[in-house]
Parts: structure tokens; C-alpha cells; sequence
């Protein structure tokens, strides 16, 4: 039996080892020059790393941690040692922990109200969560004016979606945020660092977990080969490259995100589809700041902050364990992101420094500023994940994960268990092997 994969992000890579092992004859075709999809390594000392893309792991992540043990990969905490900076609207300030010095009453509101939310999404099939077509229907924005009585609530909720999902509320509806906050373990497990999703990092880079499987795999993973259509006859399945290459394979996994997998030729034509119009781009922007030390940590700083106004949002401490560099990475998410983006590289630059130079006082220049753009990236349209927009959970989700004869689809948007995070990711590549494996049975077992 033979299967093609296409893409070498983590949900690729993990059922294209699953099948390997099987020993199914296994081709996996990436559009980039890289593997490892969302997740991109940033050199920030030699022999020290950042990630660029997604990052954070918690104890409930047991596929993630499971494969990372596998490939020989640890864990290293999240430092969160230190103040905090805030910048909302009344002049920076700097706290003990994270709560915002914003109304305690207020924030509790909000966040009851996100918890009566998230317990009413049926996480296995959100589409059938009772009243889903009212959810699906409005927005976070529509649903945030209508609920949202304090300056201090409606202040703070962008902030706090766009960190959780980068996602501007404009642009998401209500049923998917509930989603998202629910598979993703609930909100107090996904906003914590210690004892939640944030808890740790891959020490070295998340990177490294891509990169070691498609070493195992080998020449079978092949670069540079973005997939442009895909055939299915009698016989078996064709997937075409854009530089003219025909793959011949009886079964294809496509594990790429919702907007490039609609944006396949597909012959015969999908039933349902991938992504709407109403589908949009996680909306992300990660900026890092390399100092030869973590200098804020003298100043009794974490390197924690959240601010009202752009472009960092939020800033966090990702330097690496062994002192090598100090590392402060910036998010810039929701709606702002979209203008940094388009942003020249000058002016990316000066607003950044401006900014961090307002909310650390007395930091050096940086050695260097890298920009991980995931707007613009044109191999994975957004970052943390594909944004369901109104009306997207009702018609997309049925067919989310169901084949397409012998078309099968992963991703971590396929995933409602961790929805667009690496654990989501893997788990739906451990799901779609099996389901290849089950569902072309005769093939694979034949003697």
C-alpha cells in the first residue's frame, strides 16, 4: 500500500511515521524548503534557539510529550520570575503576577461569562451543541457589545482573545471561540504558565521535533513540492505538484491548514468545503528581541507585559535556559496584526523599539530583532490557527474529518480535542493513519 502526505508540519510527519512503521511505502510532499509547518526555528545564539512559530506545552499535552520523549526532546519551564509590565491606558505599570490592574469585578464578569460559554460547546461535535446556530451566527465582537458592560471588560477581552487564539473578535464567531477555549483544556489551563498549556517549552525549539521525524523518514519527505491537484479514479489517487510531478499512491493525507487545502484542485469535486469565505488567518505576528543577557531581570522584570495599544500586545520571556541570550518575544495579534504586517521592515522595527523602550526602561539595544511575519505566509495562511468565521462550524464542521474517498484529511484544525495547538496537531495525525490503515485494510494486508 502507499499513501501520500501532503505537508511536513507536525500532523503530516507524525502519520506519515505512523504509516511508515506499518510499512506502508509512504511519500510526503512539503511546500516549503523547510519542514515543520507552523513551528520555525530562530537561531538566536549560536547553538541557541527561539521559536518563531508555536512553542508552549503543558502537562495535558501526553501525545506531545510522548513523541517529544520518543525523539529523545525535553522540556524546559517557562520563566515567569519577576513583575509584570502594563501598559492600559492609565501609564505603564508594573505588578506582582499577571492580573492587569484593571476592575477585579469587571474581569470576573467577563471571564464568568466565557466560562457559561465554553460549558455549553459540545467539544466533539460543536455543530451539535444545543442552540449552535445562534452561536455560529454572531460574533465575538457582536456578542462582547451586547455582554460587555464595563470599559474595563470590553478594554480587555481583544487582548486576552488575541493571546489565546490570535483572533481578532471581529472576525470569529462566538461557537468557535467557546470551542477553541474548551478543547484547548478551558481558560484558566490555557492562560496559566505553571501547571497550565503554557507551562514549558522544547528546550532547543520546538523545531527540532519536525526536523527529527522527517529524518527518520528520510528521502521519503520532499521539498520544495507544494500540491496543486489531486485526482481520484478507479485505480487509485494522483497528486500533482506545481513543478509537474505525478504521485501515484491508493490513499493521500492531506494534513495542511483549512484555506490551502480548499485552495487544492480536487477531481471529483469536494462535497463540502474546506474553508468559506468566512474562514480566516490565525492573525499573528512574533516578534523576538535577542540581548546578550535577559536584562530585565535585574530590573526584578519577567519580561511579562500586556499592553493596550500596539504593536506587542503581549511580551514574554523566551530566553533560552542556559543563559546564552536573553530573549524577549513580543506577540502581535488580532486586527493589529494585520496592519504591522504591512508594515516595511524599517518601520516594523522602530515601533517595536519604541515600544519595548517604554515598557523596560533602561534595556540596551537589541543585537538583533527577527520577525516571524504568519499573516503573510503564503504555505500556511495565519498562525496559531485557521480562524472559523460566522456560519463556519455548521457547514464546515460535519465534514471536517470525514474522507473524501480516498482523500483524508488532518491538521490540528481537524482536531477538536486541543484545537490549533501542536498536541491537537499530533493527535490528528495519530487519527488519520489509523483511519487510513482501517479504512484501505486489503491493501495494506495483503501478503
Amino acid at each position: 500500500m502507499s499513501v501520500v502526505v501532503v505537508g511536513a508540519g507536525l500532523a503530516g510527519l507524525t502519520a506519515a511515521a505512523d504509516l511508515a512503521a506499518a510499512g506502508v511505502e509512504i511519500t510526503v510532499l512539503e511546500a516549503r524548503d523547510r519542514v515543520g509547518g507552523r513551528t520555525h526555528g530562530i537561531e538566536v545564539a549560536p547553538g541557541a534557539w527561539a521559536d518563531g512559530g508555536a512553542a508552549y506545552l503543558g502537562d495535558r499535552h501526553t501525545e506531545l510529550h510522548k513523541l517529544m520523549a520518543g525523539l529523545g526532546l525535553a522540556a524546559t519551564p517557562t520563566a515567569m520570575d519577576g513583575g509584570s509590565r502594563f501598559a492600559l491606558g492609565g501609564g505603564e505599570k508594573t505588578r506582582a503576577g499577571r492580573f492587569p490592574p484593571l476592575n477585579a469585578v469587571a474581569l470576573g464578569e467577563l471571564f464568568d461569562l466565557l466560562y457559561d460559554l465554553t460549558a455549553r460547546v459540545r467539544p466533539d461535535a460543536p455543530w451539535l451543541t444545543p442552540g449552535a446556530a445562534g452561536l455560529d451566527a454572531v460574533t465575538a465582537a457582536e456578542w462582547a457589545a451586547g455582554a460587555l458592560r464595563h470599559p474595563d471588560a470590553r478594554l480587555f477581552f481583544p487582548l486576552f482573545l488575541g493571546e489565546m487564539m490570535a483572533a481578532d473578535p471581529a472576525s470569529v464567531s462566538v461557537l468557535h471561540m467557546a470551542l477553541y477555549l474548551r478543547s484547548g483544556g478551558g481558560i484558566r489551563y490555557l492562560n496559566a504558565f505553571s501547571g497550565g498549556a503554557q507551562q514549558d517549552r522544547v528546550l532547543g525549539g520546538a523545531h527540532q521535533i519536525a526536523e527529527r521525524l522527517a529524518a527518520q523518514l528520510g528521502a521519503r519527505v520532499r521539498l520544495n513540492r507544494p500540491v496543486r491537484a489531486i485526482r481520484q479514479d478507479g485505480g487509485g489517487v494522483s497528486v500533482h505538484t506545481g513543478d509537474g510531478e505525478e504521485h501515484r499512491a491508493d490513499a493521500v493525507v492531506v494534513a495542511v491548514p483549512p484555506l490551502l487545502a480548499q485552495s487544492i484542485d480536487y477531481r471529483p469535486g469536494l462535497p463540502a468545503p474546506r474553508a468559506t469565505t468566512a474562514t480566516g488567518r490565525g492573525c499573528a505576528v512574533k516578534v523576538q528581541l535577542v540581548y546578550r543577557e535577559p536584562y530585565w531581570h535585574a530590573h526584578g522584570l519577567s519580561g511579562w507585559s500586556v499592553s493596550a495599544t500596539g504593536p506587542l500586545l503581549s511580551t514574554v520571556d523566551d530566553s533560552p535556559p542556559d543563559a546564552g541570550a536573553g530573549v524577549l518575544t513580543g506577540f502581535v495579534t488580532g486586527a493589529e496584526a494585520y496592519r504591522f504586517a504591512a508594515l516595511d521592515p524599517a518601520a516594523r522595527e522602530a515601533e517595536t523599539l519604541r515600544q519595548v523602550g517604554e515598557l523596560f526602561p533602561g534595556l540596551p539595544p537589541p543585537d538583533a530583532v527577527h520577525v516571524s511575519d504568519w499573516v503573510n505566509e503564503p504555505y500556511s495562511r495565519g498562525c496559531y490557527a485557521a480562524v472559523f468565521g460566522p456560519g463556519d462550524w455548521l457547514r464546515l464542521g460535519p465534514g471536517l474529518r470525514t474522507p473524501h474517498g480516498r482523500v483524508h484529511w488532518a491538521g490540528t484544525e481537524t482536531s477538536t480535542e486541543f484545537f490549533g495547538l501542536m498536541e491537537g496537531a499530533i493527535r490528528s495525525g495519530h487519527r488519520v493513519a489509523a483511519e487510513v490503515l482501517s479504512s484501505h485494510a486489503t491493501l495494506w494486508r495483503e501478503p
